[in-house]
């Protein structure tokens, strides 16, 4: 992989990193306003699989090292446990403890992963992707504990 075709993929994983936990910001603030915040942006964040799966090829040629592609594929994996649960089976899983446990620890691994994702791309990226994901996490807590989902 050239060094232009690096630089492009690394701007990639840094923007669908950002983008995705800006959807996810915005899923929790809606919930939190007590609206449902609609299929819509989850299937939007779903997309985020189609390059998040082609970083996942382009690391494959490029020798990325394996913490690559462990942050690749826990965040590949969270959206197709998404995917199946909330628009496959929708299931209401969320008011399940000992099924809200284990994709909440996926949810945080996956989205904290995003932050190396990006980090690829140079320090400004992983400090920025760093503070969403914070802000997330906080966003994420604090709407459990007000709407208890």
């Amino acid at each position: 992989m050239s060094v232009v075709s690096l630089r492009s993929a690394d701007l990639t994983g840094a923007i669908t990193a950002n983008v995705y936990i800006l959807l996810m910001i915005a899923v929790f603030i809606t919930r939190l306003m007590g609206r449902p915040p609609g299929h819509w942006l989850g299937l939007i964040a779903i997309c985020s699989i189609i390059p998040l799966t082609y970083l996942f090829i382009a690391g494959l040629s490029a020798n990325r090292p394996a913490i690559y592609f462990v942050w690749l594929g826990l965040m590949i994996a969270f959206q197709f446990v998404e995917l199946i649960l909330d628009y496959i089976l929708k299931l209401d899983f969320r008011g399940i403890q000992w099924a809200v446990i284990p994709y909440v620890m996926l949810f945080f691994g996956a989205t904290g992963g995003l932050i190396g994702l990006a980090a690829q791309a140079g320090r400004w990226w992983a400090g920025a992707t760093g503070i969403n994901f914070l802000v997330m996490a906080a966003l994420a807590f604090i709407q459990r504990a007000k709407t208890g989902f």
